[in-house]
């Protein structure tokens, strides 16, 4: 149906951080923005991996799955969009492109796509995580895309995953900016300045803002985390544990340097050696060849490894070490082993010496699920003795960062979303000009 005026629907991405689906209809062209899996909404109604989704039919009949005609490769009816765009490559604003028709075109970063088609390797039986077959098409800062009647612009922002973006799209009804998740206080900074500085100069008619961060805000930067690694890591006999998000190349790259500072060996999970060896065909990026002496990779015991395990295996064969290795006296005070809470049981065999440490190096708990899990970790490093440092600095622009950038594009309507503190947020944004809509989910708003 063609529309007369521009308008935005709220698809998910609404009074919750994550599972951003904003379709933008302008005239007689509609485009998603972002289309990702909402974990809270998941978290309602289940618990894998005992109770997890068996189908399209059950994530539509719970909701989790917004029923939308003329986008999903299971029904029948023609397709009624004519592109997908995402923002950067997080579960949680690109998952559900698994449903999408594969004959819509699906853009992003081309950063964005070695990441999903090495996690679509990872994940490969997974119902809400399958990109094979999507027609991706890729971009970098500065080019211009053309869909129908939309020119869009996609600009580089700093996030905690690299190839992040954000947009600048031209509508018959003005600009309309998009933010995706965006960030100051990173190792690049001067991308998100990029993408603010480029919407301030369109006069932007309404801004979709990500507003993560507004209980809890911490003022810290990326090297300022290397410092306190480091430190902790200079002052520890035993082996070090920890934890940091697989696709966060950032603190990658600190740990690397913090493990060559300090005479020992970043050993990395499989599932983070098969990302980063992607990653590496991204020569932007400039990280650390897996031969490294510095790096090896862990190789924790089961009866079977999958396809994508057993290629990083074959491939790195000289840097692959198992439990048994790791548990040596002498190996583990030349270590920093990177393990998830789901990797623990391997401290069995480990028996992590006195005077080792674990560093969480990823967000703290934040919802009731999160919280059990982190009780459990707790148990596990009490019962071997392993003090617990949280050394982490947030993916996403704190309050006064975001109000000033928000102040300088000068928008007429501001959208939070990717937040559980909307109202928060427009009454913390209520002296400037910009109007703040606090957008409910399914309803159509024009700009």
């Amino acid at each position: 149906m063609v529309k007369d005026e521009t308008t935005l629907t709220f698809y998910g991405g609404v009074n919750e951080v994550g599972g951003n689906k904003i379709l933008l209809q302008d005239r007689d062209t509609r485009v998603f923005f972002d289309f990702g899996m909402s974990f809270a909404m998941k978290r309602q109604f289940y618990s894998p991996p005992f109770l997890s989704p068996k189908s399209e039919k059950s994530l539509q009949a719970l909701g989790i799955l917004p029923k939308i005609d003329g986008i999903y490769k299971f029904d029948d009816k023609a397709s009624e969009v004519d592109a997908v765009f995402i923002s950067h490559g997080h579960m949680d604003h690109s998952a559900y492109l698994s449903f999408i028709k594969r004959e819509i075109p699906v853009y992003c970063g081309e950063t964005t796509q070695i990441i999903l088609q090495a996690m679509g390797e990872i994940r490969r039986a997974d119902l809400e995580f399958d990109v094979e077959g999507i027609n991706f098409e890729t971009f970098r800062t500065g080019r211009k895309i053309c869909v129908g009647c939309l020119e869009i612009l996609p600009v580089h922002v700093d996030h905690s995953v690299p190839g992040a973006y954000g947009f600048i799209i031209q509508t018959s009804s003005g600009v309309v900016v998009y933010t995706g998740d965006f960030r100051v206080h990173g190792a690049k900074k001067e991308m998100t300045e990029d993408f603010v500085e480029k919407a301030k100069e369109t006069e932007p008619t309404a801004v979709i803002t990500e507003a993560t961060n507004m209980t809890g805000a911490s003022v810290s930067f990326e090297s300022e985390v290397e410092n306190k690694l480091n430190e902790i890591v200079q002052q520890t006999d035993g082996i070090v544990l920890t934890d940091f998000a697989s696709t966060d190349v950032d603190r990658f790259n600190s740990f690397y340097r913090v493990a060559k500072k300090n005479g020992r060996c970043l050993t990395v999970s499989l599932r983070q050696a098969f990302l980063i060896d992607a990653l590496r065909k991204d020569r932007s990026l400039k990280l650390p060849d897996l031969n490294d002496e510095n790096i090896l990779v862990f190789r924790k015991s089961k009866k079977r490894y999958e396809k994508w395990e057993c290629s990083i295996i074959e491939k790195y064969k000289d840097k692959v070490v198992d439990v048994f290795e790791v548990s040596k006296q002498e190996r583990q005070c030349k270590s920093i082993l990177a393990m998830s809470l789901y990797d623990f049981e391997e401290l069995v065999e480990i028996q992590p010496e006195a005077g080792s440490c674990y560093v969480l190096s990823a967000s703290e708990p934040f919802n009731e699920e999160m919280e059990i899990d982190f009780e459990r970790l707790l148990n596990w490093l009490r019962h071997y003795g392993l003090p617990q440092y949280h050394v982490h600095v947030s993916g996403h622009i704190m309050p006064l960062q975001l109000k000033k950038a928000l102040k300088e594009m000068n928008a007429s309507k501001i959208f939070p979303v990717h937040t559980e503190s909307a109202e928060l947020f427009a009454k913390f944004m209520r002296d400037l000009k910009s109007k703040t809509i606090l957008a409910e989910k399914g309803r159509e708003y024009k700009i």
